[in-house]
C-alpha cells in the first residue's frame, strides 16, 4: 500500500520533508506556496484528506491567534481516516524559563498565545496525534551563514542568554522516526547543545574567514521587535523523551557539527 501524506502548509521545513519521502516511494501533496493543492479549495481539501494516510499541519496561528487549519477543517480532520496525525509548534509555548531546561510535561507560558492555544487544541484533537515542538530551525539556505554574508547577524550583550536549535533534517528524522515509534503525543525535537546566538554567530564568522559584527546592547535601535522579545527569553529544550520513546538521535547534534556540514557540503533547499 502506498503511504500517502498530506500537509498544510509547505513551507521551508515540510518542504523538506516531502522530498524525503517522495524520494523514498511516498505520495505528498499540500497546501502552500510549494504544495499542489489551493488551501481555499475546501473540497479537493477533504478529498486529499480523506485519502492520506497520514496529516501534517506546520500552518502557524494567523494574525487573530486562530489556527487556520483547525477553524477550516477541523471537523474533517477529526473524522479523517488517516492512521497518523502531527502538528509542527513551537518550543516558544514555554516562554522564558530563566535558563532552565524543560520538557514536555512543563507548563505552557509563551508569550504568543495564539501558538499556545493551537498546540493545545491538536493535542485534544484526536488521540493519534503528534505535536512536534520546535525550537530555532537552521539547514540549507537558511543559517548563520545567510545572516553574516547579508549583514543582518548580530552579537548582543545579554551574558547567560541561551536557546535551543534544531537542523531541517533531525526534524525530517524525527518526524518519521513517529510513523512507526512511539505512542502519540508531545515531543521536543532539538538539539544536544543549547547555546548563545553570539557563539552561533562567531563559528559562522570563524569558518566564513569574516569578523565578529560589533556586541551591541539589548534595546539597541538596530533590533527589530521580534528581535527584542527573543532575547528576552531564555531556556533550554530537553530532548530526552524523543529520544528513549522514537529512538530518535539528533544527526547534528550541535550548532557547530550542523554548521560545519552545511560548510563542507552546501546544498539546496
Amino acid at each position: 500500500m502506498t503511504q500517502h501524506l498530506f500537509i498544510f502548509g509547505m513551507g521551508y521545513t515540510a518542504t523538506r520533508l516531502a522530498k524525503h519521502l517522495r524520494d523514498v516511494g511516498w505520495t505528498v501533496h499540500g497546501t502552500g506556496e510549494r504544495g499542489d493543492v489551493a488551501f481555499s479549495d475546501e473540497g479537493a481539501v477533504r478529498e486529499a484528506l480523506n485519502g492520506a494516510t497520514h496529516i501534517l499541519s506546520s500552518v502557524p496561528p494567523n494574525s487573530t491567534g486562530a489556527d487556520p487549519v483547525l477553524t477550516a477543517f477541523g471537523n474533517t480532520l477529526n473524522a479523517a481516516p488517516a492512521r497518523w496525525m502531527g502538528y509542527l509548534s513551537s518550543t516558544g509555548v514555554y516562554g522564558d524559563t530563566g535558563g532552565a531546561w524543560v520538557d514536555e510535561g512543563a507548563p505552557l507560558a509563551g508569550r504568543r498565545q495564539g501558538r499556545t492555544a493551537a498546540d493545545r487544541a491538536w493535542q485534544t484533537l484526536r488521540e493519534d496525534v503528534r505535536i512536534f515542538r520546535l525550537p530555532g530551525i537552521y539547514g540549507p539556505e537558511r543559517s548563520a551563514f545567510q545572516r553574516v554574508m547579508q549583514g543582518n547577524a548580530h552579537r548582543v550583550d545579554v551574558p547567560g542568554q541561551v536557546f535551543s536549535r534544531i537542523h531541517v533534517d533531525d526534524i525530517v528524522r524525527g518526524v518519521c522516526a513517529s510513523f512507526d515509534r512511539g505512542p502519540a503525543g508531545v515531543y521536543n525535537l532539538a538539539d544536544d547543545l543549547p547555546a548563545s546566538q553570539n557563539a552561533v554567530v562567531e563559528y559562522a564568522c570563524d569558518l566564513l574567514g569574516q569578523p565578529y559584527p560589533p556586541l551591541i546592547a539589548r534595546d539597541d535601535p538596530s533590533l527589530s521587535a521580534a528581535s527584542v522579545a527573543f532575547y528576552a527569553e531564555n531556556r533550554r529544550i530537553a530532548n530526552g523523551k524523543a529520544k528513549r520513546l522514537l529512538d530518535w538521535q539528533p544527526l547534528y547534534r550541535d550548532y557547530r557539527a550542523g554548521l560545519m556540514a552545511l560548510w563542507r557540503h552546501p546544498q539546496p533547499k
